[in-house]
């Protein structure tokens, strides 16, 4: 680590600041010198306290940056990762207001989430042992949501910025893993009625289950187990769909289900 803990709490606490008040900030690797992934991640673990302290609770953790779509079109070559809470939680077939949601310049994600059945803790969790963990899986839209300028981020910064997580919406469908190969799942995604979006399961680091694997390696080392009943995102299928007041979003992933959000001002 290269920062003090006095630096991180306030980065952390300026990124909880620009979530509420909707605002950008520039980013760090631009402003602060020698910001690392270990600093980053305890920025986080900040931004996440000031959440939990006014009530939030956290209901899962999450992936991104897994594709390499997304990586390409990001310019962020390895996974990040962040905590959901139940605020973030909204229901499929929700229209949800931009402003009133928090989000600034939301963008779209078509998903695979897992919902556990039993605790797992890091290291050396392998693929078969997340699907012998989980109890189901569902289509999931993730609506990522970035509190710096222009998405102009680094690896750092969307560590730091819980991974740039906005909301996320869960279908109804609940599927055994073991049922489909989710690897050759495929996933279509309409905006406004016209198709936008394909990809399959595989577009994740090769299978879903090794990307949420990897995860729980990663958090693992920090100390933080995957706990029942938590839901983990394991990363889109798919490039990040620019999102705007009007827009509604229908996903079908072929032998899930499906899920579906609207935006409004």
């Amino acid at each position: 680590m290269a920062l003090s803990l006095d630096r991180i709490t306030a980065l952390g606490d300026e990124l909880f600041a620009a979530l509420r008040a909707r605002q950008m900030l520039m980013p760090l690797t631009e402003r602060v010198p020698g910001i690392d992934i270990e600093d980053a991640y305890q920025v986080s673990l900040r931004f996440l306290e000031r959440r939990t302290a006014e009530g939030e609770r956290v209901v899962g953790k999450k992936i991104g940056v897994t594709s390499k779509p997304v990586q390409d079109m990001l310019g962020v070559h390895q996974p990040d990762f962040g905590f959901l809470t139940d605020r973030m939680a909204v229901a499929s077939g929700s229209v949800i207001s931009i402003a009133g949601s928090g989000l600034i310049q939301p963008r779209a994600e078509g998903e695979i989430a897992f919902v556990l059945k039993k605790d797992l803790t890091g290291a050396n969790i392998t693929a078969d042992q997340v699907l012998d963990a989980t109890d189901y899986v569902s289509p999931c839209f993730e609506i990522v949501d970035s509190r710096i300028t222009d998405w102009k981020i680094k690896i750092q910064d969307t560590v730091a910025d819980n991974a740039s997580c906005g909301v996320f919406v869960l279908g109804e469908a609940r599927v055994p893993p073991h049922t489909l190969d989710l690897a050759m799942v495929k996933m279509d995604i309409t905006q406004n009625g016209a198709h936008v979006a394909s990809g399959l399961g595989a577009a994740v680091q090769g299978h879903p289950a090794t990307a949420v694997a990897w995860l729980a390696n990663t958090l693992g080392r920090y100390g933080i187990p995957f706990l029942k009943g938590e839901i983990i995102l394991s990363g889109s299928l798919a490039p990040l769909l620019p999102t705007r007041a009007g827009d509604r979003f229908h996903m079908t992933l072929a032998g899930l289900g499906e899920a579906s959000i609207g935006f409004e001002a």
